[in-house]
């Protein structure tokens, strides 16, 4: 027991010293601070697909085609803009005119369309442009047919979206009606009109723009409200009759001094009712200046650009296929064409002026779709609108 009380009374002295000797006891280490969640990264975006091997400009063969047997090649619109594309692509890369063709089918329906594609193919033809929105449906089942030939649908995307092989191409109508109508009140007219062939989007844009471009010519001037009227209205069709050159004559007798016809083929029309009445027109899609003296601008889309973009591409294997494309002010997609137009007071440097505006964003004109004008809810203040249909 002794011995067992030596032992007891050493080992309580030796802790004793050490906890003297060795001050404030060290702190617990701390546990490891957990690692903050990274934020996780934004996904990387789609890598652009591989160029395709490009052709020998040789290799091309090119097929333009119609949408009824009524629509010709020298149409002063789709047509032809599309075709004037296909020859400066022939011209640049020194091709034969064996390299492109034009192709009408025997009726206006899309079994029709299809087949006639289809002969074109057979024919060697390896990219297709097809113009307007009468091919929404046929090209669709085109795409699909023949997945090795390139399409370019001009003013429409297929049903369903545009396959790998197809490239849907779109204007900025909005932005040429409104230079249109910007420019026919900076010029001095104040009684305008608006004759658009069916309300599709694309003469939706076309009329919408048109007025909201006349609005802003209203504020420039500072003109009272009111003092700039349009009568608008949808002729029912895009092709040429009497009725309509009957209205328009009619419009001009009443004092309308200058009608945007939006009309195709129906512009003809429109023309024809201004050189009997004294009125003036603005034409639509392509510089229409060479088809009748009234016509004092165009509001154009541009076609030929746009079809020749596309023939380069395909010949540089770098084809936007499966892609929606706009063309619109800062591409130069869309315009007046100054050089041809008729004016006496809007000049080249209120042109280019605007047209920056509408290049640099500080502009936007509503592109909005709307069965009728008041739908649209448009910034219309000064300019008043009578719609007839």
């Amino acid at each position: 027991m002794k011995k067992f009380l030596a032992l007891l009374l050493a080992a309580l002295l030796v802790f004793t010293l050490a906890a003297c000797q060795g001050g404030t006891p060290a702190a617990p280490e701390a546990p490891p601070a957990p690692e903050a969640t990274p934020t996780p990264e934004a996904p990387e975006p789609d890598p652009e697909p591989e160029p395709e091997e490009g052709f020998a400009a040789s290799d091309i063969h090119i097929a333009l085609v119609a949408h009824s047997p009524d629509s010709i090649l020298d149409d002063g619109s789709f047509n032809e803009g599309a075709w004037q594309g296909i020859q400066r692509f022939l011209s640049t890369h020194g091709l034969s005119a064996d390299h492109a063709r034009f192709f009408q089918p025997h009726s206006a329906d899309d079994v029709a369309r299809v087949d006639l594609v289809a002969d074109a193919i057979a024919a060697g033809a390896n990219i297709v442009v097809l113009p307007g929105f009468h091919f929404i449906g046929a090209s669709a089942e085109m795409q699909e047919m023949f997945p090795d030939v390139k399409f370019v649908l001009l003013d429409a995307t297929p049903a369903g979206g545009p396959a790998a092989n197809t490239a849907a191409i779109h204007y900025a109508e909005e932005q040429a009606g409104f230079l249109a109508g910007y420019a026919a009140v900076m010029e001095g007219y104040r009684s305008l009109g608006f004759m658009g062939g069916i309300a599709v989007p694309a003469v939706v844009r076309f009329g919408h723009g048109f007025l909201q471009g006349a609005e802003h010519a209203a504020e420039s001037l500072e003109l009272e409200a009111g003092e700039v009227t349009v009568l608008y209205y949808y002729v029912g069709g895009f092709a040429p009759s009497p009725e309509v050159a009957t209205t328009a004559s009619a419009w001009f007798v009443d004092g309308v001094e200058v009608i945007f016809a939006a009309a195709g083929g129906a512009g003809g029309s429109v023309m024809s009712g201004a050189e009997a009445s004294g009125g003036s027109v603005i034409g639509v899609d392509v510089d229409q200046s060479g088809d009748s003296d009234v016509v004092i601008t165009s509001a154009m889309k541009a076609l030929d650009v746009s079809v020749y973009d596309m023939l380069t591409d395909f010949l540089e294997g770098t084809f936007r296929g499966g892609r929606e494309l706009m063309f619109d002010a800062s591409v130069n997609g869309i315009g007046l064409p100054m050089n041809t137009s008729r004016f006496q007071e809007f000049t080249q440097a209120q042109y280019d002026a605007i047209f920056a505006l509408l290049t640099n964003g500080s502009i936007v004109v509503s592109n909005v779709v709307t069965e009728t004008v008041s739908e649209a809810n448009l910034p219309l203040s000064l300019v008043e609108v009578t719609e007839l249909n």
